[in-house]
């Protein structure tokens, strides 16, 4: 009997995890290691700039820090963007860098809490991070058409399974959200044990912990296999064609609408974490509340997984897109209405769902219609306007005191108005094409 959604992708991910025969499971063993080093790094942030010092400060050290996450797409987008298109191996040994830099960075961070180094110190940190995530995203592709190809010139599928009908879970989509369940679940396990850490023994503990988790995934990212030359020769792109791409980087109407969906839910995502950190703050909350909503987040976003999982087959990615916005917005509406602590909490755990679907599905979008050989610079141009989105979100209640339920009623507003501009727009280009 075919199992479907979340079951079927954590068996997908849990075999691609420990078969390291395979590109993708090297892969998943890199970004379940890396998810936990930024796991841990945020754990220590938390716990320096935000629950240690008062409000009012921690207002203002927020700020600093979420204009720092800007920064670091001014080296990623127009530099490494290109670097990493132009050379299958050169992606390798960037997430090995990548690794092997916040080994380092994260030590020199415990020693410097309580110092201004700490913020060059974590700008550099961010650098290393988005690194990765652009050049994760480059990779997946070229690891599944690696996989692919040795299936085809073997018979044989992932973990010695026969070809036909060996993975349930095909298609990019499907590979990202692998990723994006093991990074969670990893994320999970990592940050209960950094919360124990910080509690007992501080947060610069959690940041020496963070880089010995970060000397791991150095070690993983080493391995990460290089892709067969078939597979690198289609990657490339004709003189032509990196031409076109350069006049047209956006390409086709779909990835262009995608990215502007995809941004206005990383939007609501900074606007509701950051709406809901300071409400608790402002509430005296427990500890326990706050444990209780990013609880509710992983879950929520295990269970969008699970969505994209049963519903690939029938719904395309764009309509997954759509669906998370409009979905994300009635729900924050529903919540202005009981603005509560356990509503609010809540509305954590379906913000995280509709995050979980609409982010692979974008992803998606982009590995399938933009050339292989443009992916690298297209993930970091694309990661660039996210990130922004993110912050200005996130910029909004850091900066001005809103209550749960205007905050919902401004983020509800916002999503509904924009899923529905998304839905008229990828119509009217359609037709119009």
């Amino acid at each position: 009997m075919r199992r479907r959604g979340l079951a079927s992708l954590a068996w997908a991910s849990v075999q691609d995890l420990f078969d390291q025969r395979t590109a993708f499971g090297r892969l998943a063993l890199v970004h379940v290691v890396m998810m936990a080093g930024d796991t841990l790094v945020t754990v220590s942030l938390a716990g320096s700039l935000f629950f240690s010092v008062s409000p009012t400060e921690a207002k203002s050290k927020v700020l600093a820090y979420l204009l720092l996450t800007i920064a670091p797409f001014a080296v990623v987008s127009p530099i490494l963007g290109p670097l990493i298109d132009r050379s299958a191996n050169g992606r390798r040994i960037l997430v090995a860098l990548s690794a092997g830099a916040r080994v380092l960075l994260c030590w020199s961070m415990s020693q410097h809490l309580n110092s201004l180094w700490l913020f060059p110190e974590a700008f550099a940190v961010l650098i290393s991070s988005k690194l990765y995530g652009v050049t994760r995203g480059a990779l997946v592709p070229e690891m599944a058409r690696t996989d692919q190809f040795h299936e085809h010139t073997t018979g044989v599928g992932h973990a010695g399974w026969p070809n036909e009908g060996a993975r349930q879970v095909r298609g990019f989509a499907g590979f990202n959200a692998q990723l994006t369940l093991l990074g969670t679940v990893s994320g999970i396990i990592a940050g209960s044990i950094g919360a124990a850490v910080l509690k007992t023994l501080g947060a610069t503990s959690v940041l020496v912990v963070a880089s010995a988790v970060f000397a791991g995934a150095t070690v993983a990212s080493v391995r990460l296999q290089r892709p067969n030359r078939v597979v690198r020769e289609e990657a490339n792109m004709s003189p032509g064609e990196r031409d076109l791409h350069v006049l047209n980087p956006l390409g086709e109407a779909e990835v262009t609408w995608g990215l502007s969906a995809s941004a206005l839910m990383r939007f609501g995502v900074g606007f509701s974490s950051f709406l809901l950190a300071f409400g608790l703050r402002r509430e005296h909350a427990g500890l326990q509340w706050f444990a209780l909503a990013l609880s509710a987040s992983a879950v929520g976003s295990l269970l969008g997984l699970g969505v994209v999982t049963r519903v690939r087959s029938a719904l395309g990615e764009s309509t997954l897109l759509a669906l998370a916005i409009l979905a994300t917005g009635v729900g924050a509406g529903l919540a202005s209405r009981h603005p509560t602590l356990i509503v609010q909490t809540t509305m954590a755990g379906w913000l995280g769902l509709g995050a979980a679907v609409a982010q692979p599905s974008f992803d998606a979008i982009t590995q399938r219609l933009v050339p292989s050989g443009a992916q690298g610079r297209t993930f970091a141009r694309f990661a660039v306007r996210q990130q922004l989105a993110w912050v200005l979100g996130a910029l909004i209640p850091v900066a001005i005191s809103l209550d749960f339920a205007a905050g919902d009623q401004f983020l509800a507003l916002v999503l509904v108005l924009g899923g529905v501009i998304y839905v008229m727009g990828r119509r009217v280009s359609h037709h119009g094409t």
